[in-house]
Parts: structure tokens; sequence; C-alpha cells
């Protein structure tokens, strides 16, 4: 036995051995418990079924052996009941092993076993984040009394709770909890697969001020066996993989319920003892399939990625996969299944109906083979979590100040991103929108909330997610199927419609309507269901890019079959003189245009509006490797004057274009929070999800020129002459400018501040007037003014009410010289201030010189009328950072300066 043996308790010694039979610790049990028992917050990786549990639960216990706790001291969260259940008894075994005891606790356990638990605690609290939410507002639960002794929380399968709301959620939950802890609490995140461990570590610490340690030993390559299989449709699919998987323990991965139910239909028909786990079959369905699954040998189970996280299923022999996974993360996760046994290789076969996916699937193989994963994005301004916990905090306490629920929320990392002036006036419009109330310097919740969330003792409230209506399908003997959502059951007729559920036709004999219940009987076929509300799904940037990567090479892998091969072939050819590396290419028709970008769904998204807006009745079509702009006066030059005018960094600051943009935009529910929210941050969350304004960008500055230089030979003559620069978004710099201003700079973050330079600004008949705003959300960060005597940056992020600039904006007798005027006035007005008496800058040059070389772009304009030079690389940095740069500082100052000069 190792070192790390020899530190644990001797207790828990001799379980090890005598009771696992244990002989030695794999190299990832080593390193995370030398980690935590230093004290170390934890990232922990190892592949599927490699001893991440037993890493981190061995160091707990055998610390609470050392250190006997009063009552709870550990807590087990996993993102879906599932895990917990499968994991119950293993760390059931463990616990009593050493005298302890372990309680599962979610929705579905009794209440007899929550009051003993409550009465008589167990050291280790095996739950999920919603469950723990109900316990700390829950007047049953005694939460300063339960969690006294908390030490160390363990995260199962981190990477599906970081960058989510649920993982947002989570941390707030923790941090409410290290509050009602006497210790600093230990964090701990399991993951098999993530890109950027540091990252999530950070993210998982909060608070704490342990050390931090990432786990990641190297990794034994194991043999792996991969084929792309290419079939027409989904039955000819089914039929070869009924083939492949008879006689063996398989997992089928689909993309959506209504292909797993066709998938599993066809299946069965060709003789396959098949089962069906998705999130609409019922649960008792779903644990039949899991148990009846286990002790069989020829089985497949059709899943979505409900099967992806680390329940066990026993011992597999293939995985199968219907097209391909979004992400290498989840290639990795579903492959990890496979490959347990001794002698015996992790595999996947990806079963592709369309060249896209055959492409898509090698993508994730080549990038998989590089080592790269997929990194976590946590969203630092999760509005949707931050509301929720608002109004959580206020039910669990009577109310909370404004100043608590401020210390506690901007100590949560997915809230960093949202500054106290924006959270103060999300304060001020939930209390004119009666969700909040303030009694006595006590936020509650207002009818608004109440009515919404009110219900069933607040159980709404609990969860940030809320599931769509739907109905219950059950047999003649009332068991549970599943659930169907409410537009596909508007469509079902009584005795004469069948659907597809669990992998079997089901006829319809009677809806209840009230009870919101499908009494159903067996039946020969069903159509599949459709469940909807789905988001759109988006490639990212990477995936694309390898896709394109193949495209342009000539190898041939080894894991194609000879179908897979022939479509790979085919798409070569039909791109040959087009495409060249991670630039993609164009194709023009008449009246079409096709921008082969290869750079992600959420990028092509976001220059799909912008080339509307260039465009007026362009007609352009995105997906994840195209983009298609058709319109009768579309030409290649014309195409070429909208890409040099998406070129230029001032084109993503027409505030009037982004508001329009962003009134166009779906109105997708992504919260059910969104109710309670302002509208300027419903926009925000909806364009976060859809567009990329700073990814558009960076593809731009690398790529759109190059694209253009594969025209084809025959059209390059329409081409003007002339080249483009593409500048490149500048990243934080902290070394001094080249060019400054003349005029004193003075930082206002402070009321007292804001009221003196107020009185000074009042004083002058002209000011220059500027903002600068995030290039992604268009929050405003900063208000910049010139007058004669000083340049006045106000900082939007740390002032919480702007209104003191209202009498100025507004005031008749002061001229506000601002360049494109239509910018400041949506921003401010955003804020609700008004401006009045405005000098263009940008209509006076347009006017002066309508066909100026150069154009009217503040930084041309002063350059020819001032000869002075504007740095406008800064104009895309990070005006949400603080302090600010030094160049940031002065381009911002010198930007209003510069247009003082303008307006004389």
């Amino acid at each position: 036995m190792s070192s790390v043996f020899a530190r644990f308790e001797p207790r828990l010694q001799q379980a090890i051995v005598s009771r696992l039979g244990w002989s030695s610790l794999r190299p990832v049990q080593e390193q995370a418990g030398a980690a935590l028992l230093d004290g170390c917050n934890a990232v922990v990786l190892a592949p599927t079924a490699g001893g991440k549990t037993e890493a981190s639960m061995f160091p707990v216990l055998s610390g609470l052996i050392h250190d006997p706790p009063e009552g709870l001291a550990a807590l087990y969260i996993a993102p879906i009941k599932a895990l917990l259940n499968n994991q119950a008894e293993r760390l059931g075994t463990y616990t009593e092993m050493v005298g302890f005891r372990r309680m599962v606790w979610h929705g579905d356990v009794g209440a007899h076993a929550r009051k003993s638990f409550l009465k008589e605690p167990a050291e280790l609290l095996m739950t999920t984040p919603e469950s723990l939410e109900v316990m700390l507002v829950s007047e049953r639960v005694d939460a300063a009394a339960l969690f006294r002794d908390l030490r160390v929380v363990v995260i199962d399968e981190v990477h599906a709770l970081a960058g989510s709301d649920r993982g947002a959620h989570l941390m707030s939950v923790i941090e409410r909890l290290a509050q009602l802890s006497t210790h600093d609490v230990q964090r701990v995140g399991l993951s098999a697969t993530v890109g950027n461990p540091d990252q999530i570590l950070t993210w998982l610490q909060g608070t704490s001020a342990r050390e931090g340690r990432v786990v990641d030993p190297p990794k034994v390559p194991g043999p792996r066996q991969l084929l792309v299989v290419h079939r027409e449709d989904l039955e000819r699919l089914a039929h070869d993989a009924a083939k492949l998987a008879r006689g063996k323990k398989s997992l089928f991965f689909c993309q959506s319920r209504s292909t797993t139910e066709a998938v599993a239909e066809h299946m069965r028909r060709h003789g396959t003892t098949v089962f069906v786990h998705h999130s609409a079959v019922s649960k008792e369905e779903r644990e039949r399939a899991e148990e009846r699954f286990h002790h069989g040998s020829d089985a497949c189970i059709v899943a979505t990625s409900t099967l992806e996280l680390g329940i066990d299923v026993g011992d597999l022999d293939l995985v199968l996969q219907a097209e391909a996974p979004d992400t290498v993360g989840s290639f990795l996760q579903r492959m990890g299944r496979t490959g347990r046994r001794a002698g015996q290789a992790a595999n996947t076969t990806f079963f592709c109906t369309s060249p896209d996916a055959v492409l898509q699937a090698m993508a994730l193989i080549q990038l998989a083979r590089q080592g790269w994963v997929e990194s976590v994005e946590v969203n630092d301004r999760c509005w949707p979590v931050l509301v929720h916990q608002l109004l959580a905090m206020a039910l669990a306490s009577n109310g909370v100040t404004l100043h608590d629920a401020w210390a506690h929320l901007s100590s949560v990392p997915d809230f960093k991103g949202i500054h106290r002036g924006e959270f103060d006036r999300l304060i001020a419009w939930m209390l004119r929108d009666r969700s909040m109330l303030d009694l006595s310097g006590r936020l509650v919740l207002g009818p608004r909330a109440e009515r919404r969330f009110g219900r069933r003792n607040f159980m709404e409230l609990f969860a940030v997610f809320s599931s769509p209506q739907s109905y219950a399908v059950l047999t003649a003997t009332s068991a549970p199927l599943g659930t169907l959502n409410q537009g596909f059951v508007d469509r079902l007729v009584e005795g004469v419609s069948c659907f597809l559920l669990g992998g079997r036709g089901w006829v319809v004999q009677r809806i209840d309507h009230n009870e919101r219940t499908i009494q159903v009987q067996p039946a020969p076929r069903g159509r599949q269901p459709s469940w909807g509300g789905y988001l759109p799904q988006f490639l990212g940037f990477d995936i694309c890019q390898a896709a394109l990567a193949i495209l342009t090479d000539s190898s041939e892998p080894s894991y194609l079959h000879p179908t897979a091969l022939d479509v790979l072939h085919q798409v070569r050819d039909a791109f040959a003189g087009i495409l060249e590396p991670r630039i993609g290419g164009i194709e023009v028709d008449e009246g079409e245009i096709r921008w082969w970008t290869f750079a992600g769904g959420k990028v092509n998204g976001t220059l799909r509006y912008a080339l509307e807006s260039i465009g007026g009745d362009w007609k352009v079509i995105p997906d994840n490797f195209l983009i298609k702009i058709r319109g009768e006066d579309l030409d290649l030059r014309t195409f070429e004057r909208a890409v040099d005018e998406l070129r230029d960094p001032e084109f993503w600051e027409n505030a009037q274009l982004w508001d329009e943009v962003a009134e166009m935009l779906p109105t997708y529910r992504l919260s059910k929070f969104q109710p309670l929210m302002p509208p300027w941050v419903q926009r925000e969350m909806v364009a976060t999800y859809l567009l990329d304004v700073q990814g558009a960008w960076r593809w731009l500055a690398q790529a759109s020129h190059g694209s253009l230089d594969r025209v084809p030979s025959a059209l390059r003559e329409q081409r003007p002459d002339e080249e483009h620069a593409a500048p490149a978004p500048v990243p934080f710099d902290p070394t001094p400018p080249e060019v400054v201003g003349k005029l004193p700079i003075r930082w206002i973050d402070t009321e007292a501040d804001l009221a003196r330079a107020c009185q000074e600004i009042a004083q002058h008949d002209r000011i220059g007037l500027d903002v600068e705003t995030t290039l992604r959300t268009r929050s405003l960060c900063l208000v910049q003014i010139a007058t004669p005597e000083a340049v006045y940056l106000i900082d939007a992020l740390r002032l919480a009410d702007l209104d003191r600039l209202g009498p100025i904006l507004m005031d008749e007798g002061i001229v506000k010289i601002i360049h494109n005027a239509s910018f400041e006035r949506s921003v401010l007005g955003a804020q609700g201030l008004e401006i009045h008496n405005v000098f263009d800058t940008l209509a006076a040059s347009r006017a002066r010189a309508p066909k100026a070389e150069g154009g009217h772009s503040l930084a041309v304009v002063c350059e020819r009328e001032l000869g002075i030079t504007l740095d406008k690389r800064q104009q895309t940095s990070d005006w949400s950072r603080r302090p600010l740069s030094a160049r940031q500082t002065a381009y911002a100052a010198l930007d209003a300066e510069v247009l003082l000069g303008l307006g004389e």
C-alpha cells in the first residue's frame, strides 16, 4: 500500500483491505487522497469507472474518523436523482464499514425517512441542489443546526453543472451553507471530461480560503475501436444496429427523444430486446429497464443523454450512436461506458444518415485524438439564478436586507459580472413590478411573485427549472409509462391515434384534460411523438473548424466504413477549389452567395443579423457551417462591401441596429423567472444564448478577408483592387498609451463625486459625450463627459443611480457633442435618460463631405479634421474590467475630448 494509504485512519485501512479486498490504490486515488488530506479544495479528473468516487470519499471518511462529527459533516451532490440512487449502495457500504451512516434525500424519498434523518442526522447526506434549497427554506428544517458541522462537499459530474443555471444555483446554495457552518467548507468536484479544470476549480472554490489543487494523473491510453457508418434512413440504421448488437449488451445513444422511440421500435421489430431510457419515460419504466438490463446478456438500451452520466448499468459490450453528439465531452463520456473489462476496448460505432453527421462524427474523433475537450464557460452574469436566489432568500428568512442580499450574491462566481449599479436597478424594477416589496428595510416576496410561485407551498420556487405542461400516460392498470407534452396531446384523437413511448406502440383510449392523463392500450405500431419546446442547439467553433480541416485534408481515416468513406469523397469533391483551412470559402450563384465559414452556429447566427441589417431585403440563412445570402440585388461586389462594413468596429457599436436585432430575436423562454425580469435583462439573456458578437468579430478579424480570396478565378476580376486590413481585438494592456489628451481626467465612482462633477459640468454650454459598453451584452460600463476644463469618466458599473446626469443631458442650454448620437441615445435611454440639444459630428461630417475618402468613423474624421490619431483597437477591449488599463483610460478620455474640437 502507498504512503497515502498509510495516512488513512487505521479503521479505514482495515476496512479497505478486509471488506473490499483491495491491495493497492489507483493513481487518481493516491493523488486525490493527498490533496484532500492536505485540506485542499480539488477538482478530480479520471475516466468513467476510473475510481473517482473512492478517490474523494476515502479521505473524507478518514477525516471524519480522525475528528468525529456532531451529525451531518459531508455532502455528496449529484446532478440527477438516478445517479444518487445508483451510488447509494456503494456509499452506504463505505460509510457502514467504518461505523458511519449515509442518507439519500431527494423528491422521491418518503417523509418518514426525512423525519428520521432530521431527528438523528447521518454523517453523509446524498442529495441534489434542489433538495438542498428545500432544506434551506423549509420551516421544518433547522438549517443552522443541521449544517453547523458541515466540513466537505463532494460534487459528482461537476462538468454537468458548471456553466449552467443549475451550477450557479448550486454555488449560491453552497455559499449559503458555508455561512451556517463553523468550518471553511472543503469543495471537491469529480469529472471525467473537462477542458479547463483550473477554471472549474476557481469557480468551485468560491469564498473558500483553502488552497486549490487539480488532480489529473497521466492517463494510460487504452485500446479504442471506432467506426463511422453511413446509412440512408433510420429504418436501415436500426436494422444494421440490431444485427451488430445481437448477442451483446449495448447502449444506443440518440440525439432526441423522438429518434430514440423510432429507433427502438425498428430494432424491436428486428428481434432485439430493447429498453428505452429518456426523460419522458416514467421513473418506474426507466428503473425496470436498468434492472432487467443488468441481468441480461442480449439487450440494448436506446437512450438520450440520460445515461451519459455515471449511472452504472453493468458491463457493456458496445456503445452505438445515431448521428453524432454535439460535443467531444459527450462522445468521450458515452464511449467511456465500455472498455471496463480486462482485454476489452472502449468502442463507439456511429450510424449517420447524412453527410453532415459523418463529418461531425469525424470532427469529434479527430479532436478527441488530439486530447482536446470543450472548456466549460462559467456565465458570470447568470440573471435567472440571481433572481431565483433573491426570492429564495426573501422566503427563507422572512425577508432579506438589500445589504445582506448583495453581500451574498456578489460572492457567487456566477454573479461576479453583475455590478452593484445593475443589481440596484434590478431591485428597483422588481419593486415597481411588485415582484418584491420593501417592508421596513427588508425585501419580501411581492404579490406578483406569490401568484406565480406560491402554489403547493412554494414548491415551484425551489427548483431553477420548471417542466412544460405534460400529460401522464397510463396503461389500463394505471401503471405509468411516461409523459407527453401538451402540444402533441392536442393532436391526438381518442380511439384512433397511436404513438410510440418506451419503444412500443400505444393506442389512445381516453384523454382526461382535467387530470392531465392519457389511458392507453398496446398497439402494433405508432408514430413518433414530438415533445416540442426545443431551443436551437449550436455546434461549437472548434468542432466546425475540425470539420473544415477534414474537408481540406486528403487523409482517409481507418475508422471510416466504406459507406462513410464514399460520403467523405463526395463532399470533398463538391468543395474542390472552394475551401481552404481555417478560412473556408464562398460560392457565388445568381441571386445567392454561400459563405462557408465553418465558424459555428452562434457566430453564423450573429453574422446573419449583421448582414441582414446591411443588405436590407437580403434573406440570410445560417447553420453551423454555412451562411446563405439571397437577394435580387446580391452580387459579389455588394457582398464584399457588406463584409467591409462588418470589419469596421463602429458597426458593432451601432446601438440602434442591435436594439432592432434584440427586438427580432425569438422570445424563447429560457427561465421560468423571465417574467419577473426587466426587458433589458430578458433581451440580454436571449442575446447571450443566440448571439456571439465577440466571436463574430474575431472571425471577421482573422478569416473573412481570406475567405473572399477563395472566389473562383472567373469572378475575381469583379473584386475591388484595394486591400482591407482586419483589426484584431486587443487584450487587456497595462502599458502607457502613446497618444493622450490634454485635459485632466477625473474618475467618478461615488455618489458624492458624481454630485460634484454634475455641478462642474453644468457650468459649461458645450460638452463632449461618449459611452462604452460591453460588446457581448451591450451593458453600460462608462460614461465619458468632456468639458473645456476636464474629462469625467463616470463608472456606470459602480454607481447605482445615474439620474443626476438627467438634468444636464436634457438641458437645452448645453450642447451635447456626440459622434453617432443614436448609440448614446439608445444606451442612456435604457437607463431612463434622455438627451436634448445634440450636435452629431457623424451627421455633420457626412453633410460636409458626403463622398469623403475613408468614410466617417470617429477615427477617420479626427485624423482628417483635427490631425489626431485615435487608437480604436481599445474600442473592442473589455470595458467591464476594473481597474481599466492605462490605454483604456486614455482612449476613453480622448474619445470624449476630441468631440469638443469637432463641435467647433
